[in-house]
């Protein structure tokens, strides 16, 4: 089989394979993890971001090349998650920003164009690391199109490319130290590796597109249908979302300006709106009150694909867990304050010291862009001050500061959740010069020594440690500093290598699989051991990680 020409049909089932080799893979990526804890997630944020690019055109029937890859590149970008993610929703953005203009393309224009995924996605990461995802692909597209010519099929382009593919992911563990300790590969190099296969096997006809099947949602619990009786009066509302296609006899769909839905949606007093346009298509999240309103008002620019209406008093939420009642809106404050965050004890802890809103997700759990962009829509302010708290959580924050509009964005560089409650403990109400005050927590979010501890779930030698499956290790600034059959002595290890001197406070938070006899136990070892030093438990609730610590 030789294909000299590429149509958007065939694309799509070849990014639909991609998505679904990858899929299948997603587990084995995962377990590509430096450190062996149970925390490992880049082939499920990479698999998650592209399904948002295959949503996006799964329905489509259109043939253009272009038409499919910018749709794809859009889904792909809103639905990126974990750094992986985002630099794969770059590499995309990248390539779509080429093949746009084209209704069918040879080997050679699919090369330029991943030559600017090349491009996109460096540029996105401002320390770009070598040994990593941006290596596999940036040294994979330059043999291919060292390799191509203009009497080359797209089978050609795709056999060079996963060559060197492998190649280059084997080499990964030779540029990054920490792999070679491990002894693994780079995991988003493997995940892209995984795309690129999977592409090429839709391509040959060995991998059926049409087998594909989205991922299961998660299941909801049940709704109790007696929360809301004869005698109730509606308060939340409804949460209301549609797909509407703009009419031609209704509207200009190309000069369509999305600020005129928004505007009609505020003037019926919905809250937490956030609405998108992508080509004649709008996307629209509203509560509201009368969704008969809103929906009749809607037709007035197009027709409707899909519709979604929840009563939000049986306990329907929106992306972020919404809580409120639904009420006009009130004015736009100074700034707001988000954070990332997991666990019921920590999220409430996190509300009271001042965080507006909590975007749920953290390790294994990275919220989208696009989770970012309605949160910032579901907190209007002239400045939103962001807390990503997890090093895989930044580039998506960052890539939705980028995209938003509305306000001006700050993100915060914090990487754990103690840094996060570092930053927040300054954050206060008040201020006026938000760059200083985004400075001021960015030095907190430094000045705390954060660790925590976690089972490992392999057996390793690294960074001078022999690790066994079951022992509990700490991990402080990226580094493991203790190793122990049980977690208070990995906890109690990891304190004696800390100059106490220097600080006040040892903050601790125990996690969901830490019962209270075992809390009580370890706050009194903790006060017996450090009396000059004031101990502080909470019940943080979160996963994985038995004990999260922060001194200050």
């Amino acid at each position: 089989m030789s294909t000299k020409q590429l149509d958007g049909k065939t694309l799509k089932n070849m990014l639909i394979g991609g998505v679904e080799n990858l899929r299948q893979n997603s587990e084995e990526v995962n377990d590509l993890n430096v450190f062996p804890v149970p925390d490992g997630d880049t082939g499920t944020n990479m698999t998650l971001t592209l399904e948002g690019g295959v949503a996006a055109v799964s329905s489509d029937s259109e043939n253009r090349v272009g038409d499919i890859i910018g749709k794809f590149a859009k889904g792909a970008l809103l639905g990126a998650r974990g750094n992986s993610g985002v630099i794969l929703s770059q590499i995309f953005a990248g390539i779509k920003e080429v093949l746009e203009k084209y209704d069918t393309v040879g080997a050679v224009e699919l090369c330029e164009a991943y030559r600017s995924g090349i491009a996109k996605s460096y540029a996105s990461v401002s320390n770009p690391t070598e040994g990593t995802i941006l290596t596999v692909f940036r040294e994979s597209v330059e043999y291919a199109a060292k390799n191509i010519n203009k009497s080359s099929s797209i089978e050609d382009f795709f056999k060079l490319h996963i060559e060197e593919a492998r190649r280059s992911l084997a080499r990964t563990k030779e540029i990054l130290p920490a792999l070679t300790e491990a002894d693994v590969v780079d995991s988003g190099g493997a995940g892209y590796l995984y795309i690129a296969v999977g592409m090429y096997l839709a391509l040959t006809g060995e991998l059926n597109a049409a087998d594909y099947k989205p991922a299961a949602a998660p299941t909801a619990p049940a709704l109790d249908f007696d929360r809301f009786t004869r005698d109730t009066v509606m308060e939340r509302g409804y949460c209301t979302e549609f797909l509407l296609r703009l009419s031609s006899y209704k509207v200009d769909p190309d000069a369509f300006e999305i600020e005129a839905m928004r505007a009609m949606l505020e003037l019926l007093g919905g809250d937490s709106i956030v609405t998108y346009k992508e080509g004649d298509i709008v996307k629209v999240h509203v509560h509201t009150l009368d969704p008969g309103r809103v929906l009749t008002s809607a037709r007035e620019f197009g027709e409707f694909l899909t519709i979604k209406i929840e009563n939000m008093e049986l306990g329907h939420s929106d992306v972020e867990g919404v809580k409120k009642k639904i009420e006009q809106k009130a004015p736009k404050k100074k700034f707001t304050v988000l954070t990332v965050a997991t666990g019921e004890g920590i999220c409430s802890l996190f509300t009271d010291m001042g965080a507006d809103g909590i975007i749920s997700g953290g390790q294994t759990n990275n919220p989208s862009t696009e989770e970012f962009i309605e949160a910032f829509n579901n907190h209007p302010a002239e400045d939103i001050i962001v807390l990503p708290n997890n090093k895989n959580v930044m580039l998506a924050a960052k890539q939705a500061a980028e995209m938003y509009e509305a306000a001006r964005v700050h993100i915060v560089p914090t990487f754990t959740l103690m840094e996060g409650y570092g930053a927040l403990s300054v954050i206060t109400p008040g201020i006026t010069d938000i760059e200083m005050l985004c400075k001021n927590a960015e030095r907190a979010a430094k000045s705390i020594v954060g660790s925590e501890v976690t089972r490992a779930v392999r057996d390793v030698s690294i960074e001078g440690h022999e690790i066994k499956t079951g022992d509990y290790i700490s991990i402080t600034d990226g580094k493991i500093t203790s190793v122990a059959e049980d977690r208070d002595a990995a906890l109690i290890e990891m304190l004696e290598g800390v100059d106490m001197d220097d600080y006040e406070i040892i903050n601790l938070f125990v996690g969901e699989d830490v019962d209270d006899d075992a809390r009580v136990a370890i706050t009194e070892r903790l006060e017996e051991l450090y009396p000059e030093l004031e101990v502080i438990v909470y019940k943080g609730k979160q996963a994985i990680y038995d004990y999260l610590i922060a001194i200050e």
